[in-house]
This record gives structure tokens, sequence and C-alpha cells, in this order.
């Protein structure tokens, strides 16, 4: 077991005060990073890492910080409070901005980087507001060794160890020597991990009695003991000054863990094998190394145990694109240790859909969606009603308002969702679905195509890097699995096409299967939609969403079992409407109590005489809006209130 005496029965696991910043990765692999012409956004800086990818394990984590009072600064509060971590205690500066760094991958052992931190708002941080109350709440307090570079920083830093071991709190040092940010380099020169400094390991070594684990790699040992390449005499220097605990990350051969005496050669210390791994991007090992030690050591795990987990967790993220978003989840650990992964990392495709599946995301587990993605639809009611199709688009964002009618109405926040095409006729309606935090699906195919073509475009992939991720990518395919094979294996060309642009661009993707009428034999629709859901398993296509018309309750019940045997943590079935009277539809929510199906999307059955009247200018926007969302709320009590239509037939 491990000699650190965390203290129990306190609400928070760990607090990480240090470097909190956006990270900007170039999205270009082999490019320098002058020559990077797009870039992906995430949650970055050591300590921020830290505390994201200990939450992101399961634990309660804490981060102590200071953020711009602007967009950066919300980002990166939101994104840790999405992952579980508790940022009450982050700064808000009105003056300064959020820190960024900007990094590049040129090849497998080039990262630049380059640090947007001049006067930033983290190297800010008053120590006047860490909150003494709150560390004591705290078993462990994990500081990052940049903190200790400035007067500012060192102040909060020393403030808050002050009250840790007031308090029984165990104190950890992650060296993270960047010299950098000691001013030892050009700025331009952020990827250079060491530069001898003796003022610089003077400040470190003032600091290193107040901790109770020392965590480092062999050159920040380096510059912690103040004698260059030679690991053993610093950490002689280390021991000297300290009694903690020492754990020396040692890459690819795993880490040693010291606890008392150092031994004559590293090779004699107790050692802990790594993971051999492909690397993409060192970037990020490190805080993952830290998070799934710190996570597993707080769960009372021994250092074997930790350490196996630790160095997983690194090998995991150097083989990804990221830091924080690349940290796994106990899911995948499990899956990383089953014995069953590839042992090319970024090849397993479980691992990649594991992570996609298992990471934080928006709960959605009653949904009623309004859909109005439809365009040829709309064009023909404006040409029945005689009227222009410019009117469309007005009359779509109409169709957002009566969506918010009821949702307001009948208190739905986190159960409204819309479909809404992103063209010309749905554009500003879609603008104006998204960010409210409704669940948004746009649709993807040309309307009636058979076999599958995609609207507006022959790229797909190209098409979904402009989308806002929250958007759902709706796809629509006319599909039976008796079709003829050469239109049946063209169709699923297309869907694998769009399976594998939705995993790069991160957008969830939800697959409506309609059968062609011409195939449709009265009494099997469900066998044959079942057969469809089964067929895109079998081609590894596992949507978030299946979007099928109503079932009976046995086809519910198959579909459940399918899905559990295939991919549980899909999100479920919704049901279509397919323009149904309002009174058949409540009629088959009775038959979908069965947990996989979580919703409907339903459209034209409530606002096809609506829009007519409108296109027709016999009803105002207001009776228009009032109309559709009667016809909505009819829909949404039925959805709610259907377990006790089936127990009053019953």
């Amino acid at each position: 077991m491990s000699t650190l005496n965390f203290p129990a029965g306190r609400p928070y696991d760990l607090a990480c005060l240090g470097r909190l910043a956006v990270d900007l990765y170039a999205e270009q692999f082999g490019a320098h990073l002058e020559d990077a012409r797009s870039m992906a956004k995430y949650l970055g800086g050591s300590s921020g890492n830290l505390a994201f990818g200990v939450a992101r394990l399961g634990l309660k984590s804490a981060m102590i910080a200071r953020v711009g009072d602007e967009q950066m600064g919300r980002f990166l509060t939101q994104s840790l409070q999405a992952e579980g971590c508790d940022t009450s205690q982050i700064q808000i500066d009105p003056e300064r901005l959020t820190a960024l760094v900007l990094l590049g991958l040129k090849d497998r052992d080039t990262f630049p980087l380059l640090f947007v931190r001049e006067n930033c708002a983290d190297m800010a941080i008053d120590a006047a507001l860490i909150d003494e109350g709150f560390i004591a709440k705290c078993r462990a307090l994990a500081i990052t060794g940049t903190h200790l570079s400035t007067p500012t920083t060192r102040a909060a830093s020393t403030a808050a160890l002050t009250f840790a071991a007031k308090h029984g709190v165990v104190r950890v040092l992650d060296i993270d020597y960047r010299p950098v940010l000691w001013g030892l380099t050009s700025r331009g020169a952020g990827e250079n991990r060491y530069v001898a400094d003796a003022h610089v390991t003077q400040q470190l070594q003032d600091m290193l009695p107040h901790f109770d684990l020392l965590v480092g790699t062999e050159e920040e040992f380096f510059i912690a003991g103040g004698v260059a390449d030679d690991l053993i005499a610093s950490l002689k220097a280390v021991r000297a000054l300290s009694k903690a605990t020492l754990v020396v990350k040692r890459g690819a051969l795993g880490c040693c863990v010291i606890e008392g005496a150092i031994p004559a050669r590293i090779e004699d210390a107790t050692t802990y094998q790594g993971e051999r791994v492909e690397v993409l991007n060192v970037l990020g090992a490190g805080d993952a190394f830290l998070s799934g030690l710190m996570a597993t050591l707080l769960q009372g795990k021994d250092w074997a145990e930790s350490t196996r987990v630790a160095n997983a967790c690194g090998a995991i993220v150097v083989s990804r694109h990221a830091c924080s978003a690349a940290m796994p989840t106990p899911t995948e650990l499990a899956h990383w240790f089953s014995g069953s992964r590839n042992p090319q990392v970024d090849a397993d495709a479980q691992l990649a859909h594991l992570h996609r599946v298992s990471t934080a995301r928006p709960q959605w587990s009653d949904l009623c969606v309004m859909a109005f993605d439809h365009r040829s639809q709309f064009y023909d009611l404006a040409r029945e009603a005689g009227a222009s199709d410019n009117k469309i688009p007005s009359l779509k964002k109409l169709l957002v308002q009566a969506a918010a009618q009821v949702e307001e109405a009948r208190q739905m926040q986190g159960h409204t969702g819309v479909l809404v095409d992103g063209g010309d006729y749905g554009r500003d309606a879609l603008a104006s679905a998204t960010g409210r935090g409704w669940w948004v699906g746009r649709p993807v195919e040309l309307p009636g195509s058979r076999p599958l073509r995609f609207d507006g475009t022959r790229s797909i992939g190209s098409a979904l890097i402009h989308w806002p991720t929250e958007q759902v990518v709706k796809c629509l395919v006319h599909y039976h699995p008796d079709d003829h094979y050469q239109l049946r294996l063209e169709q699923e060309q297309k869907v694998l096409e769009l399976w594998e642009a939705t995993r790069e661009s991160g957008n969830e993707l939800l697959l409506e299967i309609i059968l062609p009428k011409a195939q449709t034999v009265a009494g099997q629709e469900d066998a044959a939609v079942l057969r469809a859901v089964k067929r895109f398993y079998n081609l590894g296509v596992k949507p978030e969403w299946w979007k099928l018309a109503p079932m009976s309750a046995a086809g519910w019940s198959s579909l459940e079992a399918l899905v559990a045997e295939r991919d549980p943590h899909c999100r479920g079935a919704v049901i279509l409407g397919l323009n149904q009277p309002i009174s058949h539809l409540v009629d088959s929510f009775r038959n979908a109590t069965n947990p996989i199906v979580k919703g409907f999307m339903v459209g034209r059955s409530l606002w096809v005489a609506e829009s007519l009247a409108w296109l027709r200018g016999d009803i105002s926007d207001a009776t228009f809006v009032a109309k559709v969302a009667a016809n909505y709320t009819v829909l949404v009590d039925a959805w709610r209130n259907r377990r006790s239509m089936v127990r009053a037939v019953s």
C-alpha cells in the first residue's frame, strides 16, 4: 500500500492549483506550426488537465485557478463542469485574458509549442482569495511547478500549501518544468523541456519540504535536484530536502517509486513497467499519467495498481490528438485491461467507440422532437398555396417559436428537440434553435434519394467540419435488407462514409430507416426493420440514435435485445411520424413503453394543414404558432402519459 495518508470522509478528492489554459492544436500532422491552417480547441494547462482527467475517472476534483471574463474563460469552466469538476474556486479576472497555447505535431519527436501567456489570468491568481475552508474539505492538493515561478503565483501556492498542511491534506507537486515559462528561452521555444538554471533549482528547493509526493520526469528531477544529467545525484539532493515519495516518470520504461532512501542506481528503485505504443503526440501524456495515478491512489489502491492505471492513461493519450479530451474513462480502461484490445491503439475501433460514448455528454432520457427538416414537402406546400417559397424560412422560424412555447408551458427543459435543415429554407431557424440547450438534429440526405445521396455535397466529411458539435447528423435512408444487392451495397457504402465522417467530426449520428412501400409486407414490417438494424451493426455502424416507425411492443423488445448485444451505449430509438394522424401516433405510444424508446420525432402530422393555411394568408403568425403548439402539446402529453394509457386499457 501507499504510505500517503489521505484523509477520508471529505467531499473533494483532489484540488488542483495551477495552469489552466485553452489548447489550440494544429489539425495538420507533419506540418510546422507556421504552416498549420486549422486548429482544434481543447481545455489545457497541466493543472486543468489533471482536474479534468481525475474527474473523468470518477473522482471528485476541484480547480483552483483564474480565467478571463470572456469566452475562453467560460469555455474552460464549462468544460470542467461538464466533466463533473468543481469550479467554485476559479477566480474571474476582469482585466486579463485567459491563457492560450498553440501546439503543433511535426513528427513523433517534434511538438512545437507557443505559450500565449503574457500577463495572463491564471498567472494573476490572487492569494487572498484562496479559501482555507475549501482546502480543508479536500483529501489532496496538487500544485504545478509553474506556479512557483513568480511572486504572485508563489504566494497563492504557499497559502494553499499552508492551509493543506494545517488540515492534513496530502500535498502533491507536479514539477512540470517549462523553461520558457521561467523566462529561460525565447518565446518560440516552448517545446524545450530542460535548461539548467540555478535560480529555478533554488526556487523549487525552497518549496520541496512542503510536499508529500513529488512527480516528474528525469529532466524535471535534474532541475529540482540541481545536478544536470545525473539522476541519482539529483534525487539525493531532493531527498536531503524532502521526505516525500518520489515518482520518476521514464516514458516507455514506466516509472520508479521511491519512498525511502535513494538507491545507487535508478534500476534498483521499485519500477513499474510502462506500455509500448505507437506515439502520435506526447503532449499531455504526463498529465494523463498523473490523473491515473492520483485517481487510483485516492481509491486506496497500492502502487502496483496505481502505476498500472497511470501508465495505461499515458499510453492512451499519446496515441490521440489532444490532452484533456484524450483522457480515458473507466470504461476505456476496462477494455484496455480486458486482454481483447488491439495492440495498435489508434487501430482499436472498440476503444475509439468507447471513448466517444462513455465520456460526459448531455443526457436525453425522454425526448419530444418537432421535425421540420423537410424541404421538398415545404416547397410543394408553397406551390399548392400559390405562395413564393421565399416565405418558407419565416415559416420555419415560427415553428421554432411553437417549440419554445410548449417547452415553457410544459416545463420541458432538457426534453425539447427539433429537426431542422441547414439550407436556404431552414438556415435561420436552425441558428435560432442551436444553443438553447435543445436536442438539435440536421439532415444530410438528398430528399427522396434512393440510392442515398447527400444534399449539396459529394464529400460529407468536408461539410461536417463546419457544423457545431451539438447538431446531430440525421440521415434518412429508404432501405430494405432484401433490396437488390447492388442497390443495397451502394446505400450501405454511403452510410459507412457518413459513419466515418461523424466519428471524425464529433457529431452524433441518427440513422432513420424507412422501408420502401413497394417492398413492405403487411405484418412483417417490424421484422424487416430489425433485420436492417442488424445489418448496419454487422457493417460496424453504431449510430447514437435510431429513428424508426412505430412498432409493436414485441418489436421494441426485440430491438432492445439487439442493441444491448451490439452497442449497449446506444442512446436509443425515437418514433417517426410518417404524416400519420395525431390520434394514430397517440395510440402507437402505448406500445412504446420499452426503455429503448426515448421519445418521438414527428413533423408533418403537427404542421401540414396549419402551414398551408399560413402560406395562403388565411391565419396570422400568432394563430399559426398557437395551432402548431397545440398539436405538439397533444403529443407531448400523450408521450408523458403513455404508461398510464396502457394501464387504463388493460
